[in-house]
This record gives C-alpha cells, sequence and structure tokens, in this order.
C-alpha cells in the first residue's frame, strides 16, 4: 500500500496535467490561446496543446454563451430580439421585433475589442431601428420593410465592423401598432376595399355596355349589309323578270306580225286594239273612278270629228241652214 499510493499521486497528475495540456476544438470553431494573461495564438479545429500553468484558452463571456466556455463559432449566427417599443414620426409606439444574422469574421476583434459581443448587437440593433422607424410614418413603416431592412444591416455593418462582425442580414419579423390604431387602420382598410370593388364593378357595367353596344353595331352593320344584297337581289330579279316578259313580248308581236302579214290584216292596228283592251282592263279594277265604257269603233269616231270639222268650217258657215244671215 505504501508502494502504491505514489504511483496513485503520479498517475492523477498526469491526468491533471494532460487534461490542462490537451484540448479538442470542433470543427468552425476556434479558441483563443494566451500566456501569461497576453494573446499569443489561435488554435484551430482539431488537437491543441497548451502548456498547464502558462498558457490558457480564453474563455468568452458573451450574452446567451454558457459562463466558462472557451470555443468561439466561426459560423453565421442570429440573434432574435424581443419586441421593442419604437416611436414613428406621426408619434405612434409601435411593437417591433427582429432577428440579426452575423457572423464572426475576426475572433481577436471579437473578443478583445467589445467586453459583450452579443449584447453590444443587441443595443446597436434597437438603437439604429428606432432612429431609422423614427423617421417614418407609420403608414410608410408598415410597407417599406425591405427599405428599413436594407438600412439596418447597412448600419449595423458599419458599427459592428471594427469588432470584427459581419452583419448579414436584419429582417424584421413583426410591427404591432396599439389595438385603436389597427382598429381604425382595419376600418380604412375596409372602405378601400368597398370603394375598389365599386370601381371594378362600375368598369366592369363599363366594360359590358360597350361589348353590347359594339355587338349592337355590328348586328346592324350584318343586317343592313342583309338588307342590301337583298335589294340588289330583288332588283336584279325584277331586272331579269322585265327582260324577260319584254322578250316574251317581242318574240309574240314578231309573231303575230309573221301571222297577220301572210294574211291581210294591219299588225299596227291589232297592237293598238290590244292596249286599248288593257288599259279598259286597268282602269274597271280601279275603286277611286267611276267609269262608263261607251263601244265604239275608232274609225267612225275619227269620221264623225271629221263631219262636225267640216260643218263648222268658215267657208262653209255662209251656206249652213244652221247659221242665221245677216242683214
Amino acid at each position: 500500500m505504501e508502494t502504491m499510493f505514489p504511483l496513485l499521486v503520479i498517475v492523477i497528475l498526469v491526468l491533471f496535467v494532460a487534461a490542462k495540456t490537451i484540448r479538442i476544438v470542433p470543427q468552425a470553431s476556434i479558441i483563443l490561446i494566451e500566456r501569461l494573461g497576453k494573446f499569443d495564438r489561435l488554435g484551430g479545429s482539431g488537437l491543441q496543446m497548451v502548456v498547464p500553468f502558462l498558457e490558457r484558452p480564453r474563455s468568452v463571456q458573451w450574452s446567451g454563451l454558457p459562463r466558462g466556455i472557451s470555443q468561439i463559432d466561426l459560423r453565421e449566427q442570429f440573434t432574435d430580439l424581443q419586441p421593442q417599443p419604437v416611436i414613428t414620426r406621426d408619434n405612434v409606439t409601435i411593437m417591433v421585433d427582429s432577428v440579426i444574422y452575423w457572423q464572426v469574421t475576426d475572433p481577436v476583434k471579437a473578443v478583445y475589442e467589445v467586453n459583450d459581443l452579443v449584447g453590444g448587437i443587441i443595443q446597436l440593433t434597437i438603437t439604429a431601428m428606432r432612429n431609422v422607424i423614427g423617421e417614418l410614418d407609420l403608414d410608410h413603416a408598415l410597407s417599406s420593410r425591405d427599405t428599413i431592412n436594407h438600412k439596418l444591416r447597412g448600419i449595423l455593418d458599419d458599427a459592428t465592423h471594427k469588432w470584427g462582425v459581419k452583419v448579414t442580414r436584419v429582417e424584421l419579423k413583426n410591427i404591432n401598432p396599439p389595438e385603436d390604431v389597427r382598429i381604425t387602420m382595419e376600418k380604412q382598410m375596409t372602405a378601400e376595399r368597398n370603394r375598389r370593388a365599386v370601381v371594378l364593378q362600375a368598369e366592369g357595367e363599363k366594360q359590358a355596355a360597350i361589348a353590347r353596344a359594339e355587338g349592337e353595331k355590328q348586328a346592324s352593320i350584318t343586317r343592313a349589309e342583309g338588307e342590301k344584297q337583298s335589294a340588289i337581289l330583288q332588283a336584279e330579279g325584277q331586272a331579269q323578270a322585265r327582260l324577260t316578259a319584254a322578250a316574251a313580248e317581242a318574240e309574240s308581236i314578231r309573231r303575230i306580225a309573221d301571222g297577220i302579214a301572210s294574211g291581210s290584216g294591219n299588225p299596227a292596228q291589232y297592237l293598238i286594239m290590244m292596249k286599248y283592251i288593257e288599259s279598259l282592263r286597268e282602269m274597271s279594277r280601279s275603286n277611286n273612278a267611276k267609269v262608263v265604257f261607251m263601244p265604239v269603233e275608232t274609225s267612225s269616231v275619227l269620221s264623225t270629228i271629221g263631219a262636225f270639222k267640216e260643218v263648222f268650217s268658215p267657208e262653209q258657215s255662209g251656206n249652213s241652214p244652221l247659221v242665221p244671215k245677216r242683214d
């Protein structure tokens, strides 16, 4: 037992020294090794050797990290901010929560240039957010998230550059106005939607009226074209009928003339008598006139008129028994 006790002490000392000497750093992480309290070198991922009692890894005391941790994560990280009160230019207090994406690019500056890197980023984000949104009205703040995000990222990136940090993105998650303002905005939005509905309905009725008028116009044009073609065809039919009737009548006259010429009749007298009979027939069909027919012979009428002319002529007036003589 007396020989085992020193051996056990030696083993414990060796294990203690090994624990103080050997450091295993995960992938995408890094440690800062200090010698006698002064920065000496960076320890990358993998196995790192530290001289006991002379060197030690620098512990990182950032908000949200366990105390005593010495590893610095080089991956992109995010910090979620709780809702913060922000006053707009028109004096409306809104609650804004956001998330910041950032990445350590220089571990030495991130540890030695700022005491609490995460806390400094949070406070800087809150201040910049109040400055940017304070220059906007409530309506612009609600509708200009991309512009606000872009301005915040630029401000934070410039401010954290000396801390060895790169701010990649800033996103506003929610912008919550007060309850009374929210109710007013909902009423305004409802009125705007009703106005748009009325405008769209009126526009639809206008387009329908235009389409209906255009249809009626095309129908009128088509109907007029049809009537025009019908009138043209009717006129052409009447003209063709007249030509056919005239041709038939000419052929009839020719045949009658040929028949009369072969005998002893007079074709002209025959045609005159035919026209005379047709005229009498048309006069008999008239309902507006009273007609009395006196069948006479044309040659007798002409001879009677000639006789009256001879009786009342000046040369025969002196010898006429009907005219008294003057003394």
